[in-house]
């Protein structure tokens, strides 16, 4: 056994390193199982991972991209001109690998630490939003691939942080994080945030509050704090930059309670310079010449200041093993009060060749809501019917003014989204599922789609360890 744990100690750094690399070296690490523990730790660290990847038709959608994370758009968007089928990952959770440790120092207080990577299995290589949009620099929406913006940009890992932890005093970390409002979207959904059956996983501007690159934020300093299992408190702030670059601030704040069944949590969330980055246009990279820049790293993006509320809630019934999810969030955005400047630096290191700092002159609201129930129907297998919507104000001026039309962006409209899955566990570590999502979209919402619905079934296999 001494000659194991040695055995451990010298692959399980090397597997994460290959990891970060895109490299398949999981299976060494699975050698770790023991019939009397088959977690992968040791001494306090543990090695823990998803792979997650099916099968998957759209009948409105682009083709498949290797790069952003789902690989498919799962939902209606604007470049969704054709029928797809193809491999996609993580339709059920995101595919990852990573590290995390709880070192003891002294009574209660321990040393907690995680690093963890993204990859896409379909192509072996990390998870890279960005990279996603610029290989469409300059295409129509009719020309395009899959891509849309995303936190995940190439980083070697996504989550890497420390800190302490009492279970008297709470836990503090720092470093690259998950934020507040997306640590709720991935417990009070009734899908869990999944890619392909929940809006709040298909797209993570609604978990990044306003912004799908904040869904995960650098450089924060982030405080949970658990009463009596009945009460549980949440801080979140991210340090500015002092070179000026974006995404300066940002603060968040939680408070949550459960009792017989019910979970009901409330946020609040400010972020000041976010970043809503996208493919170049045909005449943008046209002028990026001009502007001595490579098409391969740059980006268009809009600037804004959000401020987003959200409540969300569960309510499980005993003793029938059903559960019942429902929440609203409104985001509101505005015109970041400091300009940022092209040129900068974004997310990865992609820059921000074209910036638009002054696309709300008034203010645009989302109000987003959903619902769900999820049955047990026998232990191993449960069913979720869930519904997703939102609503956009009309935030335009002049002639745009009041609109509700599909003649521009700018016009109030909305968008609703129908999803039904199943979920059967063969084991404590493998499942299979299937479902899929109907997603339609109307009015100011559908300016410049070329088609206004789409539909996604899905079917796949999720191993755990």
């Amino acid at each position: 056994m001494r000659i194991l744990r040695r055995s451990i100690a010298r692959h399980v750094p090397s597997v994460l390193a290959a990891a970060a690399l895109g490299v398949a070296a999981v299976a060494h690490a699975q050698s770790i199982t023991t019939p009397s523990d088959d977690s992968l730790t040791w001494h306090g660290i543990t090695l823990y991972g998803t792979i997650d990847i099916g099968l998957q038709y759209e009948s409105h959608g682009a083709p498949l991209s290797d790069y952003y994370t789902p690989g498919s758009t799962n939902t209606i968007r604007i470049n969704g001109h054709e029928s797809v089928l193809g491999a996609t990952s993580s339709n059920l959770s995101q595919t990852k690998i990573g590290l995390r440790g709880l070192e003891p120092i002294a009574g209660d207080w321990s040393g907690v630490f995680a690093l963890e990577t993204w990859f896409n299995p379909q192509a072996g290589v990390l998870s890279d939003s960005l990279k996603s949009l610029t290989l469409n620099n300059g295409l129509a929406p009719a020309q395009q691939s899959t891509n849309n913006d995303g936190a995940s940009a190439g980083q070697a890992f996504q989550i890497g942080y420390v800190g302490l932890s009492s279970n008297s005093f709470g836990t503090l970390t720092f470093g690259r994080q998950q934020n507040l409002v997306a640590d709720g979207v991935n417990a009070l959904d009734p899908n869990q945030a999944a890619p392909a059956f929940s809006l709040l996983g298909a797209s993570g501007i609604y978990a990044g509050a306003g912004s799908n690159e904040d869904k995960r934020l650098n450089s924060t300093l982030k405080y949970r704090l658990g009463i009596a299992d009945t009460v549980h408190l949440g801080l979140l702030y991210k340090f500015n930059q002092s070179n000026g670059s974006a995404g300066s601030m940002a603060y968040q704040a939680n408070i949550g309670a459960q009792y017989a069944g019910l979970a009901i949590d409330g946020y609040y969330s400010r972020v000041n310079d976010a970043i809503s980055a996208a493919a170049l246009s045909a005449a943008q990279l046209t002028g990026l010449a001009k502007l001595g820049l490579a098409s391969s790293n740059s980006v268009a993006a809009t600037i804004s200041d959000n401020t987003t509320y959200a409540l969300m809630a569960s309510y499980k019934i005993a003793p029938v093993p059903l559960k019942l999810y429902a929440g609203y969030e409104h985001i509101q955005y505005a015109n970041p009060v400091h300009d940022v400047s092209a040129g900068t630096a974004g997310l990865g290191g992609y820059l921000l060749a074209y910036v638009n700092n002054t696309a709300y002159p008034d203010d645009k609201k989302l109000d987003i809501y959903w619902g769900g129930v999820r049955y047990s129907v026998i232990p191993k297998l449960d069913i979720t019917a869930a519904y997703y919507g939102y609503r956009q104000n009309a935030y335009g001026t002049g002639t745009q003014a009041g609109c509700s039309t599909n003649a521009h962006s700018t016009c109030s409209g909305s968008f609703g989204a129908y999803s039904l899955d199943f979920d059967y566990r063969f084991t404590r570590r493998l499942d299979a599922y299937a479902g899929a999502m109907h997603s339609s979209v109307s009015d100011g919402l559908a300016s410049g789609f070329l088609f206004t619905s789409n539909i996604n079934p899905t079917i796949g296999l999720r191993f755990v360890f």
